[in-house]
């Protein structure tokens, strides 16, 4: 089966809203920092603090900062990323070193043009759609790590952002070799969402030894389907809620498979 090309142009959320998505998910992210505290258990990410956290997503904000701006044409050099992200600030001052790593991002997001060139991450309609897509999607993700660690519900994600934020990563990431999902026998995953989308609500995972490929039509039987919102797939996909939340039917380990090797990980961009 070949991958079909993602189109980004067909979703619903374009720049705009991904640049407000971005702006809102920043924002929540450091008020719930602000009220945990820095040294607070991130639950969704076992191994970190919420200083860990806020240094990691800021760092992402200034090395897609400096993509941009600087029109790089391939990714910055492993070396560089202290370079970029700078000193570590004092903990009195991570917080607000974080606010102004996202402010910094969203000012160059809202005055780049739209036919904007440069090096991406993933394919998109345009490198400024992007960077703003994929911005949008690790600071939403990473908000909902740092609202975990307060021990109690999370803010809700809108339906049609959490919808575009499964294809991003499907297509992208797990559309790409780098994606560590594989399967020595073919195995299918459906996606169910029961919200009404703007874009269907069926997402068919096919994973093989092969970096997975994703249809939104069946092309055969699934193995398993997770069924439920839309935001909580979503979230799930990122291994960020239990699937106990949802309704699974058919072969678990399918859903095990996935939550073993799906993890996306940026390990140049964590400093300890």
């Amino acid at each position: 089966m070949r991958a079909p090309r993602f189109d980004a142009r067909l979703l619903q959320v374009g720049t705009a809203e991904h640049i407000d998505a971005l702006r809102l998910q920043g924002a929540l992210l450091a008020d719930a920092a602000d009220e945990v505290g820095l040294y607070a258990h991130v639950p969704t990410c076992p191994d970190w603090t919420v200083r860990d956290l806020l240094w990691h997503v800021g760092t992402l904000h200034r090395w897609a900062k400096t993509i941009v701006t600087q029109r790089r044409t391939s990714p910055p050099a492993d070396a560089e990323v202290d370079l970029i992200a700078g000193p570590i600030p004092d903990d009195a001052l991570l917080i607000e070193w974080y606010r102004e790593s996202h402010s910094q991002l969203l000012r160059v997001l809202e005055t780049e043009p739209a036919d904007l060139s440069c090096w991406q991450l993933f394919d998109a309609a345009s490198a400024l759609e992007g960077w703003a897509r994929h911005q949008a999607h690790e600071t939403t993700i990473h908000r909902v790590d740092a609202e975990s660690a307060r021990g109690d519900e999370i803010s809700p994600i809108d339906a049609n952002l959490a919808s575009d934020g499964i294809n991003s990563l499907l297509h992208g990431f797990h559309g790409s070799p780098a994606s560590n999902v594989r399967s020595p026998l073919p195995k299918t995953l459906r996606l169910h969402a029961t919200d009404e989308l703007l874009d269907g609500g069926d997402w068919f995972i096919h994973i093989s030894s092969q970096a997975p490929i994703t249809t939104r039509t069946a092309t055969g039987p699934a193995d398993c389907t997770i069924s439920g919102p839309v935001e909580l797939l979503y979230l799930a996909l990122w291994n960020r809620c239990r699937t106990d939340d949802l309704s699974v039917s058919g072969d678990n380990s399918v859903v095990k498979l996935w939550h073993e090797l799906s993890p996306v990980e940026w390990p140049l961009l964590t400093r300890t």
